[in-house]
This record gives C-alpha cells, sequence and structure tokens, in this order.
C-alpha cells in the first residue's frame, strides 16, 4: 500500500468514524496507518534536517543538527 493510499483510507476512516463510528478492527487499521504515516514523516524530516547546512557569518557551512 502506498503512502497515499495510507493517507487516503486514514481519511475514509475518520469520515466514518463521524459518520457511524467504527468497529474494533477498524479502530486498530486507523490506528496501525497512524503510527505507520508519523513514522514515515518523522523520518522524511529527520532526513532533510540531516542534509541541511547552514551557513555561518564567517562562510562556513554547518549541519544544522550540530548548531546550537
Amino acid at each position: 500500500m502506498t503512502m497515499e493510499e495510507r493517507i487516503a483510507r486514514i481519511n475514509e476512516l475518520a469520515h466514518k468514524a463521524k459518520a457511524e463510528g467504527l468497529t474494533d478492527e477498524e479502530l486498530a487499521e486507523r490506528d496501525k496507518l497512524r503510527r505507520e504515516y508519523i513514522d514515515s514523516v518523522k523520518g522524511n524530516l529527520a532526513a532533510q534536517l540531516s542534509s541541511m547546512k547552514i551557513q555561518q557569518p564567517d562562510g562556513t557551512l554547518r549541519d544544522v543538527k550540530k548548531i546550537k
């Protein structure tokens, strides 16, 4: 299942939850899909931050994760 399909299913379950409620199986599926989505977002953010650099006033480049 692609991430787009997972997001579509999360949205579908959210609409159904509001309209009529979810079964125990659907609640478990929703929770699993949400965890997968959040883990994916965290991984993408970590990858982006690890590749970013900030130029210091002296012209040197430093990794974002090392700047304090």
